[in-house]
C-alpha cells in the first residue's frame, strides 16, 4: 500500500468492508443522539435527487420518524428542501428521492434571485464573476437557505459529506461543505449504494451519474469528468486495493491541495500548512 494511501485512510476511517445493517443503525443512532444532546427537533437537508442526498435524507427521516414515535413528541420533524437555480433538469429525481424518503415537510426555495443579485452586486464593484466561481456561489446560497430554516425551527442541517467526497475535496468550502452533521462521513461512494440497495431506494437514484451541476456553461458536467479520476478507482483506493499509479497519483494530488477544505478555519497555532 502507498505510503500516503494508508495516512488517507486512516484520517477518513473508511472501512475495506462494511456490515450493511450495522452502518444504517449507526448512522441513524448517531442523528438521533445528536438531537438529544443538543436539544434540537429539527434535521434540514437540501435534495438534489442524487445519491448521497437520498441516502442522508432516508437516514434522516427515520432518526426522527424513530424519535417522535419513542418520545411521542410531535416537534420532531425532518425537512427536506429544494433549493433549484429556477429550473432543475432532474427535478423529476429529486421528488422520487422525496417520496422514497416519505420527508414530514418539503420546502422549496428557488435560489436564483438571491444569486444573481450577489453577482450583480459584485459585478457593480468591478469584479468579474466567473461561471466556475458563479457556481460555488449557488452552492453556498443553498447552505444560506438551509440554516436560515433551521434557524427558524430550532434545527440542524444535514451535510452529505463522505469519504470519496472528501479524499478531493470535490465540494465547496462553506458551500455543500457546510453542515451541523454528517451521517455519511466513513462512508466511501460504493458502500452509500449498498445502503440504499438494503434500504430499497429507486434504482435509478443510485446508479445515476454523479454531478454537482453547478456551472452554467456545462451543465450536468460528470464528476468523475471534473475529476479525472473513476468514483470506482478512488473506492478502491480508499479500501486499500492497489490502483494505476496515474490513478493513485490524482487522488493523493486532490487530497494534498484539498486539505484547507477539511480544515477549521487557520489560526496562527496550525502547523499543517508548513508540512
Amino acid at each position: 500500500m502507498r505510503p500516503l494511501q494508508r495516512e488517507i485512510i486512516d484520517a477518513l476511517k473508511v472501512q475495506p468492508t462494511i456490515d450493511v445493517d450495522e452502518e444504517i443503525n449507526r448512522s441513524v443512532d448517531f442523528l438521533q443522539s445528536y438531537l438529544l444532546k443538543t436539544g434540537l427537533q429539527t434535521l434540514v437537508l437540501g435534495i438534489s435527487g442524487g445519491q448521497d442526498s437520498t441516502l442522508a435524507g432516508k437516514l434522516a427521516q427515520m432518526a426522527i420518524t424513530a424519535l417522535r414515535t419513542k418520545s411521542e413528541d410531535p416537534r420532531y420533524q425532518f425537512v427536506a428542501v429544494r433549493l433549484p437555480y429556477g429550473n432543475q433538469a432532474d427535478e423529476a429525481d429529486a421528488m422520487a428521492a422525496i417520496d422514497f424518503m416519505q420527508v414530514d415537510q418539503v420546502m422549496r426555495v428557488d435560489i436564483k434571485p438571491a444569486t444573481d443579485a450577489t453577482v450583480k452586486s459584485l459585478q457593480a464593484n468591478e469584479v468579474s464573476v466567473s461561471d466556475f466561481n458563479k457556481g460555488n456561489i449557488k452552492a453556498r446560497q443553498r447552505m444560506i437557505a438551509q440554516f436560515g430554516i433551521a434557524g427558524q425551527l430550532h434545527g440542524a442541517v444535514v451535510g452529505t459529506d463522505h469519504a470519496s467526497e472528501a479524499v478531493t475535496g470535490f465540494y465547496t468550502k462553506f458551500g455543500d461543505g457546510a453542515a451541523d452533521i454528517t451521517p455519511l462521513w466513513r462512508l466511501n461512494k460504493r458502500q452509500g449504494k449498498q445502503l440504499l440497495q438494503k434500504l430499497g431506494a429507486p434504482e435509478h437514484l443510485y446508479i445515476k451519474v454523479p454531478t454537482a451541476d453547478l456551472e452554467d456553461d456545462r451543465p450536468a458536467l460528470p464528476d468523475e469528468v471534473a475529476l479525472g479520476v473513476s468514483y470506482a478507482q478512488i473506492d478502491d483506493y480508499l479500501e486499500g486495493r492497489k490502483i494505476n499509479d496515474d490513478a493513485a497519483q490524482k487522488i493523493e494530488s486532490w487530497y494534498l491541495k484539498t486539505r484547507h477544505k477539511r480544515h477549521l478555519p487557520i489560526n496562527v497555532y496550525d502547523q499543517w500548512w508548513k508540512g
